[in-house]
């Protein structure tokens, strides 16, 4: 009992400390792991489990979809929403008709996404006015 409140109280540090660059890569690096742990729940039949993971993954992608600013980002914003809508979509499909590909497939877009945002942050760019105009910067 004791080590899942430890690690519970971790992660509330981890979140709080983070910078607003980091908390998007903590999002994709969730949603990543939950559509992918989804994905082989899936496989495995255990449907419950999946169901549970994939809801966490689409809110996840939810999460990264509220997160964009549409007046700064312009069409990079909106090219964004677009793709977070398709993968939720995506997502959900997945977990209704028991799909772990289209969870696979929204694992990969969002890999893909994540490590374009690492570069962003490595480059120190404003991130504000980067990354589609999502409201990292305060």
């Amino acid at each position: 009992m004791y080590g899942a409140n430890a690690y519970s109280q971790y992660q509330k540090m981890q979140v709080n400390t983070a910078s607003p660059g980091q908390l998007v890569l903590m999002l994709y690096d969730a949603g990543i792991r939950w559509a992918r742990e989804g994905a082989v729940a899936l496989k495995a039949k255990k449907m419950e489990q999946g169901h549970g993971l994939l809801i966490k993954a689409q809110e996840a992608v939810s999460e990264l979809a509220g997160a964009l600013n549409m007046e700064a980002g312009g069409a990079i914003a909106q090219n964004l929403a677009q793709l977070y809508d398709y993968m939720y979509r995506r997502l959900v499909d997945a977990n209704v008709n028991k799909d772990p590909e289209a969870a696979e497939e929204v694992a990969e877009l969002l890999t893909t996404l994540r490590e374009a945002w690492e570069q962003v942050i490595k480059k120190g760019a404003g991130q504000r006015k980067v990354a589609g105009g999502l409201n990292v910067g305060g």
